[in-house]
């Protein structure tokens, strides 16, 4: 029998008491369960996009495309039973327990879901109260910020027959919690002006209110990052101490591959790369970085690099008091990078004192070639400098330069995963602006060069994300989320697959999963691509001055190559005025801009599309 692992937002319901109830009068509870299943659950399911995996009699498996979709079912059937339950005498009342998970399950050719994502759901569903929700850490974070429900954390939680112990949160339906709450349909200034009411009401000296006032004005607009976590830490760009600037392309591939290592550990939180390389040159104190940033740790170190020899010094520092726990240096043959990448971070594991996955297929994917794994860094810090350009005909030199590189690495060793990934990534670009002619093979040159790297190294993200890309922007986007799905399982800390959402109009999802990219690099150049992203699923929920304000938020960070998207939200919003002046920018900056162009690459939903007509926009 085929299976397929994916991951999946998984429900699990049962009835409180069934066995009591259906003891009591079995055949009126069979009866009130099959009207509660075709006027209330099933309906609910259907209208949030799940389905029905298996019955087991007094209660249902569900599967749902994201979290958000199986929260608000949940909490759409347990306010059902409330109102149902209204009158009727406490023991013959229909309750459910409902456990929520988002994990790693196993779907076999006849639909069935197994695994520890089924199992886990079920687990939180045992520990339920009647009429509540658990979910799980990860289900959690998905939806934070969007209840106005109170929310009980229960702590790490052991679950029955599961390994680990999970952190459990509990919804109470029914009960608002004031200090939490939020409205969804409300933009980030709106909750925050929100906030300042609530103070103000609540304050009745006018000097503190003075001084709430000033806190706010002064941080409105700041990114206030979460809580550092226990294993969140940031890979802080290594110093190159060899005396030579051509070698800093050298210690920045240092940077990005402990960066990588670092992801795979389990339930770790580690900033991207491209938000780590902006501190590059910098002096900076750990303990700010680890305030701006919300890590609870700090990775430092320099390269130096001799001939054919290596010596790396690396240090561990906690953000919070500055204090160094852990440091040393290591120097091998250049022939040996990845050895002693893998001794930094088992060194690092080991002070942290957790588990470190390594995945054996990635290690024997690396060149042991040194030439190779030269060229290859060079062909990143690259590709890094095009990603920064503004100039689409200098990104494209850059671009085209670091393909040369990558060529050259895979003539040396044709299975290097790391240079296959550069070479799919490069022509993923290639595609986006259409710099090449008519008849290049670019299903082979992405498709076919990131499975390979897939197979080669899946853990490696970098193979997963080209792919996802060129399927968004062909116009298959549930094969998109389906291979971003695929990396997040490897690595839960890439940032991807919420521009797929989008064109499928899973607007929420798409939102909590760009807010998510932002956390883990607040600082990347495409931070601004993110912003765009929400503001585009805004439009989609309708909510256009949100829209509008996420959009503002891009152009703020310099991304303007999406400017367009905001005359779209202006002619939906009915102000043509401000529409056709940022049409007109737009047309400034890229003449060749049609409504065709960005339609066919899917880089603007359909809801968008119908604005930017009325804006004016060539069709073709």
């Amino acid at each position: 029998m085929s299976e397929t692992r994916k991951i999946a937002a998984i429900l699990v319901a049962d009835v409180v008491g069934y066995s009591k109830l259906a003891g009591a009068d079995e055949e009126r509870t069979l009866a009130r369960l099959r009207g509660l299943r075709s006027d209330l659950i099933d309906p609910g399911i259907t209208a949030h996009r799940g389905r029905i995996v298996k019955r087991t009699g007094d209660g249902s498996i569900m599967e749902f495309r994201s979290v958000v979709d199986a929260v608000r079912c949940a909490i759409e059937v347990q306010t059902g039973l409330i109102d149902r339950n209204a009158g009727v005498q406490p023991e013959r009342r229909i309750e459910f327990r409902v456990g929520i998970h988002l994990g790693d399950v196993v779907e076999e050719s006849d639909g069935d879901l197994m695994g520890d994502g089924v199992n886990i759901a079920a687990r939180l569903e045992g520990i339920a109260k009647p009429g509540a929700i658990c979910l799980s850490e990860q289900a959690y974070w998905q939806v934070k910020g969007r209840l106005d429900l109170k929310v009980s954390d229960l702590g790490l939680t052991q679950l029955k027959n599961i390994a680990e112990p999970v952190r459990v949160y509990a919804l109470d339906i029914g009960k608002r919690d004031e200090a939490q709450s939020v409205n969804p349909a409300a933009p980030a200034l709106t909750k925050k002006n929100s906030l300042l009411t609530t103070l103000v009401v609540g304050i009745a000296s006018v000097c503190v209110i003075a001084a709430v006032a000033l806190w706010l004005f002064q941080n409105l607009h700041r990114s206030v990052p979460a809580d550092p976590g226990h294993l969140s830490m940031v890979v802080l760009p290594f110093a190159n101490l060899s005396g030579d600037p051509n070698q800093d392309y050298f210690a920045d591939g240092i940077t990005e591959n402990l960066t990588t290592d670092l992801s795979r550990i389990r339930k770790s939180f580690v900033i991207a790369p491209r938000t780590a390389l902006t501190y590059k040159g910098k002096s900076v104190d750990a303990k700010e970085v680890g305030k701006e940033l919300g890590v609870r740790y700090v990775v430092e170190g320099s390269v130096q690099r001799d001939q054919n020899r290596v010596r790396i010094n690396a240090q561990l520092i906690d953000a919070a008091s500055g204090a160094h726990l852990w440091a040393e240096r290591f120097e091998e043959d250049l022939a040996d990078l990845f050895k002693l990448q893998d001794q930094i971070v088992a060194r690092l594991g080991n002070t942290l004192g957790i588990e470190l996955v390594r995945a054996e297929a990635e290690k024997s994917a690396r060149s042991t070639n040194p030439d190779a794994v030269d060229l290859t860094m060079r062909g990143w810090a690259t590709v890094w400098q095009g990603i920064q350009q503004q100039s689409i005909t200098e990104k494209q030199d850059l671009y085209y330069g670091a393909r040369a590189l990558f060529e050259r690495a895979l003539a040396i060793d044709p299975n290097y995963a790391d240079a296959l990934a550069g070479d799919a990534f490069v022509y993923m670009a290639d595609y986006l602006y259409g710099w090449s002619p008519a008849g290049t093979d670019y299903e082979g040159k992405i498709i076919g060069q990131a499975n390979r790297v897939i197979a080669l190294a899946p853990d490696d993200p970098r193979g997963y994300n080209p792919k996802s890309l060129f399927l968004r922007m062909t116009h298959r986007e549930n094969e998109s989320i389906q291979v971003t799905n695929d990396g997040l399982a490897t690595n839960p800390n890439s940032p991807q697959r919420s521009q797929a959402e989008v064109v499928l109009g899973r607007f929420d999802q798409a939102i909590s999963d760009a807010e998510q990219a932002i956390r883990l690099s607040p600082r990347d150049p495409q931070v601004g691509l993110r912003h765009v992203i929400v503001g585009d699923a805004e439009v989609g929920l309708r909510r256009l001055d949100a829209a509008i304000e996420e959009y503002r938020k891009a152009i703020d960070v310099g991304y303007r190559n999406r400017v367009v998207n905001m005359a779209g939200a202006y002619a939906l919003q009915g102000n043509m005025e401000e529409a056709k002046s940022v049409l007109a920018e737009a047309l400034r900056a890229n003449p060749k801009l049609t409504l065709k162009m960005l339609m066919d690459r899917s880089l603007v939903p359909p809801a968008l599309a119908e604005g930017l007509r009325k804006a004016g926009l060539p069709e073709e």
